[in-house]
């Protein structure tokens, strides 16, 4: 292993390769290249990077099914994943979060905003909650399984309901804009306003049952999560 600090950027672009290898060495991260799928789980046996930049369009395999060989090694299935995506991949999408991805950015991108969504992943990583389980009151949070449990009995839920009470859980009482959430879950999508937000938020209550309360709405800002 390289080293905790390590990024795998696996990409079929040579440009995209050499813009995000360059933007990332340049802040002080290690970065690996790839790219094939094969040489990408390859790289990640080899090295176990903390990170894993990963284009859904690899020119051998589905980024998925890179994905879901990652995850289901034990040596790399703690790897951190974000996914690389063209804007009408969103079914893509939505298997690589069942899949265990962390977070995915729409192409074009900026590297800003990329650079900016890496860091906030690593920081979460070196945070308190790295385990796989994390509680905040009657709700508990499966990560490895995207499981979600009320009192021990478990949930059923959409990719997006249980993508929004993660990004909750990754700070509990801390207050989440709607355009923050927006940004997390759907990539800030023109498509999308705030609207979507508060319809997500009022299923995802409907299934927490008596843990509902514990979503607060804080008035014309957003959201935050309660132990009570």
């Amino acid at each position: 292993m390289i080293g905790n600090q390590t990024i795998l950027i696996a990409d079929g672009n040579p440009e995209v390769v050499t813009l995000v290898s360059s933007s990332l060495a340049a802040s002080g991260l290690r970065v690996i290249a790839a790219r094939t799928g094969a040489e990408a789980l390859e790289a990640a046996r080899r090295y176990v990077p903390v990170l894993v930049i990963l284009e859904l369009l690899m020119p051998d395999m589905p980024g998925v099914e890179v994905l879901r060989a990652l995850k289901s090694d034990p040596k790399t299935a703690e790897i951190l994943v974000v996914i690389l995506s063209e804007a009408s991949q969103e079914v893509d999408r939505i298997v690589g979060f069942e899949l265990g991805a962390d977070d995915y950015v729409t192409k074009p991108f900026s590297m800003r905003e990329l650079a900016l969504r890496i860091r906030a992943i690593l920081g979460r990583r070196g945070g308190a909650q790295t385990s796989r389980f994390s509680e905040v009151g009657a709700i508990s949070l499966d990560r490895e399984g995207r499981e979600v449990s009320v009192a021990g009995k478990r949930v059923a839920m959409t990719a997006r309901e249980y993508m929004l009470l993660q990004a909750l859980f990754s700070q509990p009482g801390r207050v989440f804009s709607r355009d923050e959430l927006l940004s997390i879950v759907w990539n800030q999508d023109t498509a999308i306003d705030s609207r979507t937000v508060d319809t997500h938020f009022r299923r995802l209550r409907v299934r927490l049952g008596p843990a509902a309360q514990q979503i607060q709405t804080v008035r014309g800002f957003g959201y935050r999560l309660e132990s009570a």
